[in-house]
């Protein structure tokens, strides 16, 4: 289970730091976040939404509990990265530095199947706990 946890805090750190680092600039209308907006066609307006998107989605996959928020916020950085890499290629082509888009499809990637398998193992740790209580309760009546 140590495993499982390291990994998935790993990941999940990693995947934080990205979109945390992505937001602010967007949050913000950064004049570097403008530009880029602006050369993929995309109004100014729509960056602060998006940034605070982001933000809260890091807020959501921080946070304990919340699972069913958590799945969407997961949901929402693959479709914010998925849109990212479209509007890259089809405005810039294969120039585009795509090994960014990878590394973030990675990071989402291996957090979510860890937070799954962190998620299990507790749920099987928890239980074995109560076989063994009910089993040393039995023995002792």
């Amino acid at each position: 289970m140590k495993k499982i946890i390291i990994t998935y805090w790993f990941f999940t750190g990693l995947l934080s730091v990205l979109m945390l680092l992505g937001s602010i600039p967007d949050i913000m209308s950064a004049p570097e976040a403008v530009a880029l907006f602006n050369h993929l066609g995309y109004p100014a307006y729509l960056l602060p939404f998006i940034g605070i998107a982001k933000l809260l989605g890091v807020v959501a996959i921080l946070t304990p509990g919340f699972r069913r928020i958590k799945e969407w916020a997961y949901a929402g950085f693959t479709f914010d990265l998925t849109g990212a890499m479209y509007s890259s290629l089809s405005v810039d082509g294969l120039t585009s530095g795509l090994m960014v888009f990878f590394v973030g499809y990675i990071l989402i990637a291996g957090s979510y199947v860890f937070h799954h398998k962190k998620h299990k193992a507790v749920l099987l740790n928890h239980a074995k706990k109560l076989d063994t209580s009910e089993i040393s309760g039995s023995l002792t009546n």
